[in-house]
Formats: structure tokens, C-alpha cells, sequence
């Protein structure tokens, strides 16, 4: 009898504990469900703050606007890492900025930058000398500038001959672990670069804090430059010095350029753009949750003016 209870006793409590783990695995699974269903719901919410934030971009494209330049930095009201604005044509003007950082909407917040696209050297149309000076303005040497301008210049051609540094799809992208072709045809977009022989990760993002060639070249926009917004790198790709950087700097630190004349006439400057970049982001409880970056251009058309994306990449 007594080793009967014994049995017994050792049953429930074997059931008992059989019981607590099933309990505790369900707990877990549950938790880790609502968690996922969380994570989930708060990404969605921020995929749409970010394209929030887009439209508001948007919205300040499509002001009537003349002249876009940069901010002096002594402006308070303007975000030092941000700093475009656009001009009225009367007496120049500045329109006054929408909020761009952290503003709230519905359950969190978004932020975004507007960079003039028309302040980067398009890829698609700039001679090999352009590219080249502006890899020297990026610090790069000669060889690796070499490979990267022929290698361009052989992804774009409509020949599969080689130039003495590029490539082509025999002799280098057919060899590569997962093969493909070279294009032979102009890049459709930024992205495309990383295909391309020379074009490092290091070269296109930057280290260090310091900028890559993404934030200075383009692939939508035209030949002219905005002598308004065209940092110093891209500047002396036009041919220009520091000097000649430094006059334009001191000249548009008061107002915007709203004609290019003398010097600086015929040198492929304009006063103003039509075509920019936004960075765009979805932030939940402070932190980014989704990111978008799209090219948005402003056209006139037969039912007036609207704003085209060109390019876009991240959130869908």
C-alpha cells in the first residue's frame, strides 16, 4: 500500500510538471507572438510616417519658388544637416521651411531631409575629366580613379571591348561568383554602381564620417549645376579651385546667385532646380524604424505643374 501512494504521488507530481512546462511554453509562444504582431504593426506605422514625411517634402517642392540655395548658418530656424531652402523671386526672398525633424503624427513621428539633386554631377553625361577630378576632390589615387572612369565608361558603351582599366562581361563580370553582363546602356539609377568594377563600398558610402560619391553624383538630372547648393567637391569636378569655391561660398552666404555672369559664366552653372533628393524617416518611440530615400522632380506639363519620383528605394 505504502509503495502504491508512493507511485502515486510521484505520478502527479510528474503530471504537475508536465503540465507547468506546456503552461510555460505556451506563455512564451504567446509572448513572443504578440511581441512579433507588435514589432510588425509598429514597423507598418512607420513605413507610413515615412512616406509622410515624403509628402511633406513634397509639398514644399511644389511651392512657388525662384531661386533654391542654402541657409546661412547663423539661421536658427534651419536644420544644420538640412540646410536647403528655397527663394521667392521678390527682392529674394526665403520662403519659410515646413518642420522637418521629428515632427508628430498619429502614433510616433517623422523626419526628413531635402538635398538638391541638381548640385551632384550626373554620371550619365559628364565627360571622363569631370569624373575623374571629382574622384581627386574625394581623395582617391590615380589607379583606382583610372579603373573606376573606364570601368564607367565600359558599363555604359554599347561594345563589350574593354578600355586599358575597365571591364567587361568576359573578362570580369561573368567570371564573378554570381556572373552577370555588363549593361551597355546608361545607369538608370545610383544603385546600379555596385555592379561596377571599382566602385567600392567604401568609395560609394563614405567612411569615417565622411561623405561617399553617392552624395555627389547623380543620374536624372541635367548638365547644368546649381551654383547655389554645389558643395566644393563638386566644384572643382567643374574645373574650378578652392579660391574660386571660396568666392562662391562668400557670395551666396548672403543671398542666392540669381544670375551666373562674369567668371563664372559658361561654366555649366544655373541659379536654381527642379530635381531633388529626400531622405525620409518613420520613427517609433524615438528610434527609426524605416527609412525611404526617393529623386523627385518637378514638371510642367499640360495639366500644369506636378512632381514625378524618379527614383525610389526602401519603404513600399
Amino acid at each position: 500500500m505504502k509503495n502504491e501512494r508512493g507511485f502515486a504521488l510521484i505520478a502527479v507530481l510528474l503530471v504537475l510538471a508536465f503540465v507547468a512546462i506546456i503552461g510555460a511554453e505556451f506563455a512564451f509562444s504567446m509572448r513572443l507572438e504578440a511581441s512579433a504582431a507588435r514589432a510588425y504593426k509598429e514597423n507598418l506605422i512607420a513605413g507610413h510616417l515615412a512616406e509622410a514625411a515624403l509628402e511633406q517634402a513634397i509639398r514644399e517642392i511644389v511651392a512657388d519658388y525662384a531661386y533654391v540655395g542654402l541657409a546661412d548658418e547663423k539661421d536658427r530656424d534651419i536644420d544644420k544637416d538640412c540646410p536647403l531652402v528655397f527663394y521667392q523671386r521678390a527682392n529674394v526672398e526665403r520662403l519659410k521651411s515646413l518642420p522637418r525633424r521629428n515632427v508628430p503624427l498619429g502614433g510616433g513621428q517623422f523626419s526628413y531631409c531635402i538635398t538638391d539633386e541638381e548640385a551632384r554631377i550626373n554620371l550619365n553625361t559628364a565627360p571622363a575629366d569631370r569624373v575623374h577630378r571629382l574622384l581627386d576632390a574625394l581623395g582617391i589615387e590615380k589607379a583606382d580613379r583610372d579603373t573606376i572612369v573606364d570601368s564607367l565608361a565600359d558599363w555604359r558603351d554599347l561594345n563589350e571591348d574593354h578600355r586599358l582599366n575597365g571591364a567587361e562581361s568576359e573578362d570580369t563580370y561573368l567570371k564573378l561568383p554570381v556572373p552577370y553582363r555588363s549593361k551597355n546602356a546608361n545607369l538608370d539609377s545610383v544603385s546600379e554602381l555596385v555592379q561596377i568594377k571599382g566602385f567600392t563600398p567604401k568609395l560609394l558610402e563614405g567612411v569615417d564620417g565622411k561623405p561617399g560619391l553617392m552624395a555627389f553624383v547623380t543620374v536624372v538630372t541635367q548638365n547644368q549645376i546649381n551654383i547655389n547648393t554645389a558643395g566644393r567637391e563638386v566644384i572643382r569636378a567643374l574645373g574650378l579651385g578652392d579660391a574660386e569655391f571660396s568666392d562662391i561660398e562668400q557670395s551666396r552666404r548672403n543671398r542666392p546667385f540669381t544670375t551666373v555672369s562674369g567668371r563664372f559664366g559658361g561654366r555649366g552653372f544655373g541659379v536654381t532646380s527642379r530635381t531633388f533628393r529626400v531622405e525620409a524617416q518613420g520613427i517609433i518611440e524615438g528610434q527609426v524604424r524605416a527609412r525611404l530615400t526617393a529623386v523627385v522632380q518637378k514638371r510642367t506639363d499640360q495639366n500644369g505643374e506636378n512632381v514625378v519620383v524618379r527614383e525610389w528605394s526602401g519603404v513600399r
